[in-house]
């Protein structure tokens, strides 16, 4: 997706900068505290309406109303740890011992360990998605492959396969589980085809081509090439999301077998989940922000400071739950001998949409660019082809999300934000303009201004990220309250205290480049 132009803002005095992180952090904490004050005060009538769970943090009770922590916890406590250390050893012992079965051995794993969650109708299931995409594949057509894609993502939504489904399993969160891991091999499904179609030599994973052997036995070698790739078992129900050529490139080479990362590393890494992980359930257990933003009468009465506490604990814990989520498969990735995908970026960090896409979820992010963006012509086949591309790219996203009325707004939001940026960008930096304002203000006030402009910014940043986590009700409260009733003693200092965030995350990326 199109970006403004890069900058590189000029450091500031470190009396300023210090001074624009301790508001930033202390705005933060006391805000969080506002939350917390008004999370005890209506703790009662919280828990009547979603009841809170017994907690484990100094007598506190748990908010257990974020579906996705909750959901994902319950399986890792279940299964899903045990299976994936199981493929830890076992990856390295076959990297040690069977160094040319790896691929099959973890290939195998996986479908075993799949099997073992989803039961034979559910990889069935998968084996039959696999199937289709690899057999319209064949013809060698991105289009077609587009459309059999998008057909099989929406057979997701059609009610009465649903019925059949959900009779399969004894609980919902089996089904649940069916139904991510449907959608995630999706992209892989839509990855490995087009890699397929662009390639003279089909994949890289295709030894010798069907020159080389006969059609049924080139098929059946591919469908075990994308079955590796699918069922690859750390990312499997979830992610992160890595593109077919990376997988392939770095999964075949001859190197795949040694370990990549020392156990001291990995006893780092492990450090960094566990305190990650005790982060989020702290701020569960301190603010009940899941279960407040699900009744709009809380809403309407939060005190101002206790609305940003919400507003930013929801999108710090929505950061956290993905450092958890995806750290644990890209610790495992990486001792695989594969490069993951970067993890999330701390969103309080974040001052623009472009940053958010391109910061937060790395593997989404890359497909998107690779498999819709650049196909379409992006920004190098005029503003017409960058503006389609760019709708399409998120109107991907929010069909694969699942198209819920509040994911189309918040859609919608993101893309015009990014075209806001960008023409923004553009005129800025534009010869007459540009000289004209390297000529009355100065490298240290023109960062100021770049971080006054993307204060407003991530003001509606934070917005479309309070519709995607809550619901266009929580996205329209806000706005009220803040835009419309609250515009003089809460949006102007609240634009202040998002000013400071901005030099923050401009001093962030000054002092990483």
């Amino acid at each position: 997706m199109p970006s403004k132009p890069e900058s590189s803002p000029v450091a500031l005095p470190r009396w300023e900068i210090a001074l624009y992180w301790v508001l930033s952090l202390a705005s933060h904490l006391y805000s969080f505290y506002e939350l917390h004050r008004f999370s005890k005060e209506h703790e009662r009538g919280l828990d009547r309406e979603l009841p809170l769970e017994k907690g484990f943090i100094g007598g506190l009770r748990r908010d257990a109303a974020d579906f996705e922590w909750s959901f994902w916890g319950d399986w890792a406590r279940r299964s899903l740890l045990w299976s994936l250390l199981g493929h830890a050893v076992l990856s390295r012992l076959a990297s040690v011992y069977l160094p040319q079965w790896h691929l099959a051995i973890l290939t195998g794993y996986g479908v075993l360990a799949a099997c073992n969650l989803l039961g034979l109708r559910g990889v069935a299931v998968l084996m039959l998605q696999l199937s289709l995409s690899l057999a319209v594949a064949q013809l060698h057509n991105p289009a077609l492959c587009w459309g059999s894609s998008l057909l099989l993502l929406s057979t997701i939504h059609i009610s009465s396969l649903q019925d059949v489904q959900r009779g399969w399993y004894e609980s919902e969160e089996q089904y649940y589980l069916l139904i991510f891991s449907v959608a995630v091999c999706g992209l892989r499904c839509i990855s490995f085809s087009l890699e397929f179609c662009w390639s003279d030599q089909c994949c890289p994973l295709t030894a010798g081509g069907p020159q080389c052997a006969s059609v049924p036995r080139a098929f059946l070698s591919q469908l075990y090439r994308l079955s590796a790739y699918c069922f690859y078992h750390p990312v499997f129900y979830n992610g992160p999301i890595i593109t077919y050529r990376d997988f392939s490139k770095q999964m075949l080479r001859p190197c795949v077998g040694v370990c990549g990362v020392s156990a001291v590393c990995v006893l780092k890494s492990a450090v960094r989940l566990c305190v990650w992980w005790c982060v989020a359930e702290t701020l569960i257990h301190c603010m009940h922000m899941h279960s407040i933003q699900g009744n709009e009468t809380y809403l309407e009465i939060l005190p101002p400071w206790a609305l940003g506490g919400l507003a930013l604990g929801l999108v710090q814990f929505f950061y956290v739950k993905y450092l958890v989520l995806f750290g644990l498969p890209s610790l495992l990735v990486r001792m695989d001998g594969v490069e993951p995908p970067q993890l999330p970026r701390c969103v309080s960090i974040m001052y623009s949409f472009t940053g958010m896409w391109r910061h937060f979820d790395v593997g989404l992010y890359r497909w998107l660019i690779r498999y819709i963006y650049v196909p379409l012509g992006g920004s190098r086949h005029g503003v017409l082809r960058k503006v389609v591309s760019t709708a399409l790219a998120f109107g991907f996203v929010c069909f694969w999300h699942g198209g819920h009325d509040y994911l189309q707004q918040w859609a919608l939001l993101n893309w015009a934000g990014i075209l806001l940026e960008t023409t923004l960008g553009t005129l800025l930096t534009a010869p007459p303009l540009r000289d004209l304002i390297e000529c009355v203000l100065s490298p240290p006030m023109r960062r100021r201004g770049l971080a006054f402009i993307s204060a407003f910014s991530t003001g509606l940043l934070i917005l479309s990220n309070l519709i995607f986590l809550g619901g266009d009700h929580v996205g329209r409260i806000f706005w009220k309250r803040v835009f419309v009733q609250g515009w003089s003693n809460i949006a102007i200092p609240m634009l202040g205290f998002l000013y400071c965030f901005a030099q923050v995350g401009l001093e962030w990326d000054h002092k990483a480049r």
